[in-house]
């Protein structure tokens, strides 16, 4: 696996877990940890070259336009990584950084902003795993659970000239306005698992199993993000075990 040269290995802060609390995972077990990001300032500055759709770069890209314009903006204040959706922007904010992985273990504090919607359509959150091409996996958070979302790769949308999305998996829960939320986003091989506050849903893609560029947050209206952590994702000896369970689970 091939690391960014700028990836901080730094102590856990700002009331972040102690190790043997951290959250449960069901595929993967934690191996080396790559990232990790508090988000005080400041944030790893973009060293390379951006090429293609998510590759060539090290650090943060992130909207940093004028509130009200055509995209959303983000701020960075008391170790919370906002991000806004101005009401008359043409799409969410988006923050991408930049480095290389293959299988991760990404975990990250989230929180769904209670602020007027002023008519924008949805309230929502998103990491997205890239490559250097799309999107390959998102998990998104909305008010009613978390959604586990794969990209086709044979499949582009002819206006977009993007991926189309394949079939969504869910977890229903009831997700409180202006409530931290623990997300934790397994990726190895062609599978991948999302949990949210302990409740988890898997899928497998081909596309998943690529090497990936970029992890990309997203906040529709206005969310929030805290202790970003993401480790290398070792194999987990009970995942056949915890997959029958998650497969036998009732559907919503």
């Amino acid at each position: 696996m091939k690391s960014a040269p700028i990836l901080l290995f730094m102590t856990w802060a700002c009331g972040a877990l102690a190790a043997e609390e951290l959250p449960k995972t069901l595929m993967t077990t934690r191996g080396k940890l790559l990232v990790s990001e508090d988000f005080t300032p400041p944030l790893a500055a973009v060293t390379g070259k951006p090429v293609g759709f998510a590759s060539g770069f090290t650090g943060w890209r992130y909207n940093a336009g004028p509130v009200g314009g055509k995209s959303g903006h983000w701020k960075l204040a008391d170790g919370c990584f906002t991000g806004v959706e101005s009401p008359t922007a043409n799409h969410p904010a988006t923050a991408s950084f930049g480095f290389q992985f293959t299988d991760a273990i990404i975990q990250c504090e989230v929180r769904l902003n209670d602020v007027p919607d002023e008519g924008r359509k949805y309230r929502s959150l998103f990491i997205k795993a890239t490559d250097v091409k799309d999107y390959v996996i998102a998990l998104s958070i909305g008010p009613g659970g978390l959604f586990l979302i794969p990209y086709d790769a044979e499949r582009i949308n002819p206006a977009t000239k993007q991926r189309e999305k394949g079939t969504t998996s869910r977890v229903q829960a009831q997700v409180k306005l202006n409530e931290w939320h623990t997300v934790v986003l397994e990726i190895k091989g062609e599978e991948v698992v999302g949990t949210l506050d302990g409740k988890s849903t898997t899928l497998a893609n081909p596309l998943i199993g690529v090497a990936k560029h970029s992890l990309m947050l997203g906040a529709s209206t206005e969310a929030s993000f805290r202790h970003l952590r993401v480790w290398e994702a070792l194999p987990n000896a009970e995942w056949a075990t915890a997959k029958a369970k998650i497969s036998a689970a009732p559907k919503p």
